[in-house]
Protein backbone atom coordinates (compact mmCIF):
# COMPACT_ATOMS: atom_id res chain seq x y z
CA UNK A 1 0.00 0.00 0.00
CA UNK A 2 1.43 3.40 -1.38
CA UNK A 3 0.90 5.90 1.54
CA UNK A 4 0.99 9.70 1.89
CA UNK A 5 4.54 10.18 3.06
CA UNK A 6 5.95 7.96 0.94
CA UNK A 7 9.43 9.42 -0.48
CA UNK A 8 9.45 12.39 2.55
CA UNK A 9 12.62 11.56 5.09
CA UNK A 10 12.72 12.20 8.91
CA UNK A 11 15.64 12.76 11.04
CA UNK A 12 14.77 11.65 14.75
CA UNK A 13 16.96 12.68 17.19
CA UNK A 14 14.45 12.30 19.66
CA UNK A 15 14.47 9.82 23.10
CA UNK A 16 12.00 7.96 24.87
CA UNK A 17 8.57 9.13 23.85
CA UNK A 18 6.73 12.30 23.27
CA UNK A 19 9.57 12.24 19.49
CA UNK A 20 9.91 9.00 19.24
CA UNK A 21 5.57 8.61 18.91
CA UNK A 22 5.45 11.44 16.89
CA UNK A 23 8.37 9.63 14.02
CA UNK A 24 6.44 6.60 14.81
CA UNK A 25 3.36 8.56 13.20
CA UNK A 26 5.23 9.49 10.47
CA UNK A 27 7.14 6.06 9.35
CA UNK A 28 3.23 4.19 9.23
CA UNK A 29 2.41 7.32 6.90
CA UNK A 30 5.09 6.41 5.12
CA UNK A 31 7.49 8.66 5.90
CA UNK A 32 11.54 7.41 5.61
CA UNK A 33 12.74 7.53 9.43
CA UNK A 34 16.51 8.17 9.74
CA UNK A 35 17.04 7.91 14.01
CA UNK A 36 20.48 9.54 14.94
CA UNK A 37 21.19 8.19 18.21
CA UNK A 38 24.14 8.63 20.21
CA UNK A 39 27.05 5.95 20.52
CA UNK A 40 27.40 3.50 23.18
CA UNK A 41 23.50 3.87 24.22
CA UNK A 42 21.37 5.31 22.06
CA UNK A 43 17.92 6.53 22.74
CA UNK A 44 17.07 5.86 26.91
CA UNK A 45 14.01 4.26 26.27
CA UNK A 46 16.46 1.01 24.84
CA UNK A 47 16.75 0.77 28.38
CA UNK A 48 13.47 0.73 29.16
CA UNK A 49 10.46 -1.54 30.08
CA UNK A 50 9.07 -4.32 31.54
CA UNK A 51 11.59 -6.94 30.22
CA UNK A 52 15.02 -6.62 31.82
CA UNK A 53 17.18 -9.12 29.42
CA UNK A 54 15.18 -6.54 27.23
CA UNK A 55 16.79 -3.72 28.54
CA UNK A 56 20.29 -5.23 28.89
CA UNK A 57 20.54 -5.82 25.13
CA UNK A 58 19.05 -2.02 24.28
CA UNK A 59 15.87 -3.32 22.87
CA UNK A 60 13.80 -2.26 26.09
CA UNK A 61 10.18 -2.49 25.65
CA UNK A 62 9.87 0.98 25.53
CA UNK A 63 11.72 1.58 22.79
CA UNK A 64 9.99 -1.44 20.85
CA UNK A 65 7.01 0.02 21.11
CA UNK A 66 7.77 3.61 19.61
CA UNK A 67 10.54 2.96 16.60
CA UNK A 68 9.40 0.27 13.94
CA UNK A 69 9.95 1.18 10.59
CA UNK A 70 12.75 3.26 11.64
CA UNK A 71 16.71 3.21 10.63
CA UNK A 72 19.40 4.01 13.17
CA UNK A 73 22.43 5.50 12.82
CA UNK A 74 24.41 6.88 15.95
CA UNK A 75 26.72 10.22 15.75
CA UNK A 76 28.65 12.35 18.27
CA UNK A 77 27.12 15.36 17.60
CA UNK A 78 30.19 16.71 20.16
CA UNK A 79 32.33 15.61 17.61
CA UNK A 80 33.14 17.87 14.13
CA UNK A 81 33.34 14.44 11.84
CA UNK A 82 30.30 13.50 12.98
CA UNK A 83 28.65 16.81 12.80
CA UNK A 84 29.49 16.93 8.86
CA UNK A 85 27.66 13.67 8.77
CA UNK A 86 24.79 14.86 10.15
CA UNK A 87 24.56 17.84 7.93
CA UNK A 88 25.22 15.71 5.01
CA UNK A 89 21.72 14.03 5.77
CA UNK A 90 20.36 17.24 6.70
CA UNK A 91 20.65 18.47 2.87
CA UNK A 92 18.81 15.38 1.85
CA UNK A 93 16.33 15.30 4.49
CA UNK A 94 12.22 17.19 4.68
CA UNK A 95 11.57 17.03 8.26
CA UNK A 96 13.92 17.22 11.58
CA UNK A 97 12.52 16.18 14.72
CA UNK A 98 14.27 16.80 18.35
CA UNK A 99 13.15 17.01 22.00
CA UNK A 100 16.62 18.16 23.53
CA UNK A 101 15.74 21.12 25.85
CA UNK A 102 16.01 25.01 24.22
CA UNK A 103 19.35 25.97 23.32
CA UNK A 104 20.99 22.32 22.86
CA UNK A 105 21.35 22.48 19.30
CA UNK A 106 22.51 26.11 19.08
CA UNK A 107 25.54 24.85 21.53
CA UNK A 108 26.74 22.24 19.23
CA UNK A 109 26.71 24.21 16.24
CA UNK A 110 23.11 22.54 14.47
CA UNK A 111 20.39 25.49 15.27
CA UNK A 112 17.44 25.71 12.90
CA UNK A 113 18.57 29.41 11.57
CA UNK A 114 21.96 27.06 10.11
CA UNK A 115 20.34 23.89 8.89
CA UNK A 116 17.89 25.98 6.71
CA UNK A 117 21.01 27.46 5.42
CA UNK A 118 22.07 23.89 3.90
CA UNK A 119 17.95 22.97 3.73
CA UNK A 120 16.24 25.77 2.34
CA UNK A 121 13.00 23.07 2.44
CA UNK A 122 13.73 21.78 6.09
CA UNK A 123 10.74 21.38 8.46
CA UNK A 124 12.10 21.83 12.21
CA UNK A 125 10.40 20.52 14.69
CA UNK A 126 11.56 21.44 18.39
CA UNK A 127 9.18 19.42 21.18
CA UNK A 128 9.87 20.51 24.38
CA UNK A 129 7.83 20.44 27.71
CA UNK A 130 7.38 24.29 27.99
CA UNK A 131 8.16 25.67 24.58
CA UNK A 132 11.06 27.44 23.15
CA UNK A 133 11.01 30.91 25.23
CA UNK A 134 9.09 31.60 28.72
CA UNK A 135 10.71 31.63 31.95
CA UNK A 136 9.88 27.67 32.16
CA UNK A 137 11.47 27.00 28.96
CA UNK A 138 15.00 25.82 30.27
CA UNK A 139 13.15 23.60 32.96
CA UNK A 140 13.14 19.55 32.39
CA UNK A 141 9.90 18.08 31.99
CA UNK A 142 8.75 14.53 31.80
CA UNK A 143 4.90 13.57 31.44
CA UNK A 144 3.56 13.87 35.29
CA UNK A 145 5.46 17.16 35.81
CA UNK A 146 3.34 18.18 32.52
CA UNK A 147 0.07 16.20 33.62
CA UNK A 148 0.33 18.24 37.41
CA UNK A 149 1.15 21.42 35.67
CA UNK A 150 -1.49 21.30 33.03
CA UNK A 151 -3.88 21.02 35.72
CA UNK A 152 -4.91 16.99 34.48
CA UNK A 153 -3.88 15.85 37.82
CA UNK A 154 -6.56 18.31 39.23
CA UNK A 155 -9.33 17.07 37.43
CA UNK A 156 -8.85 13.12 37.88
CA UNK A 157 -9.73 10.60 40.24
CA UNK A 158 -12.57 11.64 42.74
CA UNK A 159 -12.76 14.55 45.29
CA UNK A 160 -11.95 12.28 48.17
CA UNK A 161 -8.68 10.91 46.24
CA UNK A 162 -7.98 13.02 43.46
CA UNK A 163 -5.21 14.29 42.40
CA UNK A 164 -3.98 11.24 40.31
CA UNK A 165 -2.65 11.36 36.96
CA UNK A 166 -3.80 9.51 34.14
CA UNK A 167 -2.41 6.10 34.10
CA UNK A 168 -0.24 6.19 30.70
CA UNK A 169 2.15 9.16 29.23
CA UNK A 170 -0.85 11.25 28.21
CA UNK A 171 1.30 14.54 28.22
CA UNK A 172 3.80 12.80 25.96
CA UNK A 173 1.49 10.90 23.34
CA UNK A 174 -0.81 14.80 23.28
CA UNK A 175 2.70 16.31 22.64
CA UNK A 176 3.98 13.81 19.81
CA UNK A 177 0.71 13.64 17.96
CA UNK A 178 0.43 17.29 17.73
CA UNK A 179 4.16 17.54 16.58
CA UNK A 180 3.07 14.88 13.87
CA UNK A 181 0.10 17.44 12.88
CA UNK A 182 2.14 20.27 12.28
CA UNK A 183 4.22 18.29 10.29
CA UNK A 184 2.00 16.96 8.44
CA UNK A 185 0.64 20.90 7.96
CA UNK A 186 4.19 21.59 6.96
CA UNK A 187 4.64 19.43 4.39
CA UNK A 188 1.87 20.32 3.12
CA UNK A 189 2.37 23.35 2.19
CA UNK A 190 2.26 23.86 -2.19
CA UNK A 191 5.29 26.03 -2.18
CA UNK A 192 7.53 24.37 1.25
CA UNK A 193 10.11 26.28 2.86
CA UNK A 194 12.36 26.25 5.77
CA UNK A 195 9.65 26.08 9.04
CA UNK A 196 10.41 26.03 12.87
CA UNK A 197 8.09 24.28 14.82
CA UNK A 198 7.59 24.64 18.18
CA UNK A 199 5.60 22.24 20.51
CA UNK A 200 5.34 23.11 24.00
CA UNK A 201 3.59 19.85 25.99
CA UNK A 202 2.29 21.80 28.30
CA UNK A 203 0.04 23.93 25.67
CA UNK A 204 -0.61 20.80 24.12
CA UNK A 205 -2.17 19.25 26.84
CA UNK A 206 -4.38 22.32 27.62
CA UNK A 207 -5.08 22.74 24.15
CA UNK A 208 -7.23 19.04 24.44
CA UNK A 209 -8.68 20.03 27.61
CA UNK A 210 -11.12 22.38 25.64
CA UNK A 211 -14.10 21.81 27.76
CA UNK A 212 -12.77 22.08 31.87
CA UNK A 213 -10.65 24.76 30.08
CA UNK A 214 -14.10 26.66 28.65
CA UNK A 215 -15.89 25.95 31.59
CA UNK A 216 -13.68 28.51 33.51
CA UNK A 217 -12.56 30.12 30.83
CA UNK A 218 -16.09 31.46 29.76
CA UNK A 219 -18.32 30.23 32.48
CA UNK A 220 -16.19 31.10 35.15
CA UNK A 221 -16.39 27.79 36.80
CA UNK A 222 -12.97 25.36 37.83
CA UNK A 223 -12.79 22.19 36.86
CA UNK A 224 -13.01 19.39 39.76
CA UNK A 225 -12.38 15.80 40.12
CA UNK A 226 -15.79 13.95 40.14
CA UNK A 227 -14.38 10.40 39.34
CA UNK A 228 -16.40 8.69 36.69
CA UNK A 229 -19.05 11.06 36.17
CA UNK A 230 -19.95 12.63 33.15
CA UNK A 231 -19.32 16.81 33.91
CA UNK A 232 -22.31 17.74 31.74
CA UNK A 233 -24.72 15.43 31.98
CA UNK A 234 -26.41 12.43 33.94
CA UNK A 235 -26.60 9.82 33.98
CA UNK A 236 -23.05 9.59 32.50
CA UNK A 237 -20.12 7.65 34.01
CA UNK A 238 -19.84 4.66 35.59
CA UNK A 239 -22.12 2.24 36.54
CA UNK A 240 -22.42 -0.90 38.81
CA UNK A 241 -23.96 -4.25 37.60
CA UNK A 242 -24.61 -7.86 39.24
CA UNK A 243 -20.98 -8.56 38.02
CA UNK A 244 -18.64 -5.52 36.71
CA UNK A 245 -18.82 -2.63 35.77
CA UNK A 246 -20.70 -0.35 32.75
CA UNK A 247 -20.40 3.35 31.29
CA UNK A 248 -23.80 4.45 30.62
CA UNK A 249 -23.87 8.01 28.89
CA UNK A 250 -27.57 8.93 28.41
CA UNK A 251 -26.33 12.00 27.58
CA UNK A 252 -29.88 13.05 25.90
CA UNK A 253 -33.36 13.37 27.34
CA UNK A 254 -34.76 10.72 24.71
CA UNK A 255 -31.65 8.01 26.20
CA UNK A 256 -32.46 9.17 29.85
CA UNK A 257 -35.85 8.54 28.91
CA UNK A 258 -35.45 4.95 26.87
CA UNK A 259 -33.28 4.21 29.82
CA UNK A 260 -35.96 4.51 32.35
CA UNK A 261 -38.39 2.43 30.70
CA UNK A 262 -35.55 -0.24 30.26
CA UNK A 263 -34.63 -0.66 33.39
CA UNK A 264 -38.55 -0.83 34.26
CA UNK A 265 -38.96 1.99 36.47
CA UNK A 266 -40.84 4.67 34.30
CA UNK A 267 -41.34 7.22 37.36
CA UNK A 268 -37.86 8.61 36.71
CA UNK A 269 -39.35 10.13 33.60
CA UNK A 270 -41.97 12.30 35.80
CA UNK A 271 -39.56 12.85 38.81
CA UNK A 272 -39.13 16.59 39.48
CA UNK A 273 -35.43 15.51 40.44
CA UNK A 274 -34.56 13.50 37.47
CA UNK A 275 -37.27 14.91 34.77
CA UNK A 276 -35.19 17.66 33.42
CA UNK A 277 -31.05 17.80 32.53
CA UNK A 278 -30.10 20.42 35.25
CA UNK A 279 -32.37 18.59 37.93
CA UNK A 280 -30.66 15.21 36.87
CA UNK A 281 -27.45 17.01 37.86
CA UNK A 282 -28.39 18.27 40.93
CA UNK A 283 -29.65 14.97 42.16
CA UNK A 284 -26.63 12.93 40.35
CA UNK A 285 -26.02 10.69 43.55
CA UNK A 286 -29.64 9.92 44.06
CA UNK A 287 -30.29 8.59 40.21
CA UNK A 288 -26.65 7.07 40.46
CA UNK A 289 -28.22 4.61 43.44
CA UNK A 290 -31.28 4.34 41.86
CA UNK A 291 -30.36 2.53 38.30
CA UNK A 292 -27.03 0.95 40.00
CA UNK A 293 -30.29 -1.03 42.53
CA UNK A 294 -31.84 -1.91 39.34
CA UNK A 295 -28.49 -2.99 37.45
CA UNK A 296 -27.70 -5.41 39.97
CA UNK A 297 -30.50 -7.64 39.16
CA UNK A 298 -28.07 -8.79 36.16
CA UNK A 299 -24.73 -8.42 34.43
CA UNK A 300 -23.16 -6.34 32.42
CA UNK A 301 -22.97 -8.36 29.19
CA UNK A 302 -26.57 -8.44 29.03
CA UNK A 303 -27.52 -4.50 30.29
CA UNK A 304 -24.83 -3.53 27.67
CA UNK A 305 -26.37 -4.89 25.17
CA UNK A 306 -30.00 -4.45 26.12
CA UNK A 307 -28.75 -0.56 26.46
CA UNK A 308 -27.57 -0.24 22.82
CA UNK A 309 -30.52 -1.90 21.87
CA UNK A 310 -33.08 0.61 23.17
CA UNK A 311 -30.53 3.52 21.89
CA UNK A 312 -28.64 4.69 25.07
CA UNK A 313 -24.59 4.99 24.20
CA UNK A 314 -23.26 1.76 27.17
CA UNK A 315 -19.82 -0.47 27.21
CA UNK A 316 -18.24 -2.43 29.56
CA UNK A 317 -15.38 -1.57 31.51
CA UNK A 318 -12.15 -3.27 30.03
CA UNK A 319 -8.61 -3.94 31.28
CA UNK A 320 -5.98 -3.44 28.35
CA UNK A 321 -5.80 -7.27 27.63
CA UNK A 322 -9.20 -7.91 27.58
CA UNK A 323 -9.28 -4.35 24.66
CA UNK A 324 -6.80 -5.63 22.87
CA UNK A 325 -8.34 -9.76 22.63
CA UNK A 326 -11.59 -8.12 21.56
CA UNK A 327 -12.98 -8.86 17.58
CA UNK A 328 -13.46 -5.37 17.46
CA UNK A 329 -9.56 -4.26 18.31
CA UNK A 330 -8.07 -7.84 16.84
CA UNK A 331 -9.48 -8.45 13.81
CA UNK A 332 -9.03 -4.42 11.99
CA UNK A 333 -5.37 -4.96 11.98
CA UNK A 334 -4.34 -2.54 15.26
CA UNK A 335 -1.64 -4.97 15.99
CA UNK A 336 1.21 -5.58 13.33
CA UNK A 337 3.50 -8.23 13.88
CA UNK A 338 7.11 -8.82 13.46
CA UNK A 339 8.67 -12.38 13.10
CA UNK A 340 11.92 -11.58 13.24
CA UNK A 341 12.95 -8.58 15.36
CA UNK A 342 15.73 -9.57 16.28
CA UNK A 343 14.99 -9.71 19.99
CA UNK A 344 15.16 -13.40 20.06
CA UNK A 345 10.96 -14.05 19.83
CA UNK A 346 8.04 -12.35 17.24
CA UNK A 347 7.12 -9.02 18.08
CA UNK A 348 3.93 -7.27 18.35
CA UNK A 349 3.29 -3.57 18.17
CA UNK A 350 0.71 -1.42 17.98
CA UNK A 351 0.59 0.46 14.23
CA UNK A 352 -1.32 4.32 13.80
CA UNK A 353 -5.41 3.26 14.51
CA UNK A 354 -6.68 4.14 11.45
CA UNK A 355 -7.17 2.79 7.91
CA UNK A 356 -5.95 4.13 4.51
CA UNK A 357 -8.49 2.83 1.82
CA UNK A 358 -9.58 -0.08 3.97
CA UNK A 359 -6.17 -0.93 5.64
CA UNK A 360 -4.37 -0.67 8.33
CA UNK A 361 -0.97 1.02 8.09
CA UNK A 362 2.57 -0.95 8.44
CA UNK A 363 6.12 -0.49 8.71
CA UNK A 364 8.25 -2.62 6.62
CA UNK A 365 10.77 -3.34 9.26
CA UNK A 366 10.99 -4.21 13.13
CA UNK A 367 12.44 -1.42 15.74
CA UNK A 368 16.25 -1.18 14.59
CA UNK A 369 19.38 -2.35 16.65
CA UNK A 370 21.42 0.50 18.12
CA UNK A 371 23.41 1.89 14.56
CA UNK A 372 21.95 -0.87 12.31
CA UNK A 373 22.43 1.61 9.36
CA UNK A 374 26.07 3.08 9.45
CA UNK A 375 27.40 1.59 7.27
CA UNK A 376 24.80 2.53 5.21
CA UNK A 377 24.77 5.90 4.99
CA UNK A 378 28.43 6.73 6.39
CA UNK A 379 29.99 3.13 5.08
CA UNK A 380 32.63 1.88 7.51
CA UNK A 381 33.20 3.67 10.38
CA UNK A 382 37.17 4.33 11.25
CA UNK A 383 36.79 5.50 15.00
CA UNK A 384 33.94 4.82 17.69
CA UNK A 385 33.22 7.97 19.53
CA UNK A 386 31.62 6.68 23.01
CA UNK A 387 31.00 9.71 24.85
CA UNK A 388 27.85 10.79 26.05
CA UNK A 389 26.05 14.25 24.90
CA UNK A 390 24.65 16.30 27.88
CA UNK A 391 22.06 17.17 24.72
Amino acid sequence: MSMPLKGYRVLDLTNVLAGPFCCHQLAHLGAEVIKVERPGGGDLARQLGADAELNREHMGVSFLAQNAGKGSVTLDLKQSEDREKFISLVKDADVLVENFRPGVMARLGLEFDKLKEVNPRLVYCAISGFGQDGPLSTFPAYDQIIQGMAGVMSVTGDAEHSPYRVGYPLADTIGGLTAAMAINAALAEKERQARFIDVSMLESVLATMGWAVSNLLVAGRSPAPIGNDNVTASPSGTFRTGDGLLNIAANKQEQFEALSRLLQHPEWIEDPRFAERQARLEHRQELKDLIESALSENTTEHWWHALVAAGVPAGPVYSVEEALNHPQVRDRGLIERFDEAGIGRPLEIVSGGYRFDGQAPRVPTPPPLLGADNDRWFGPRTTNHVEESDA
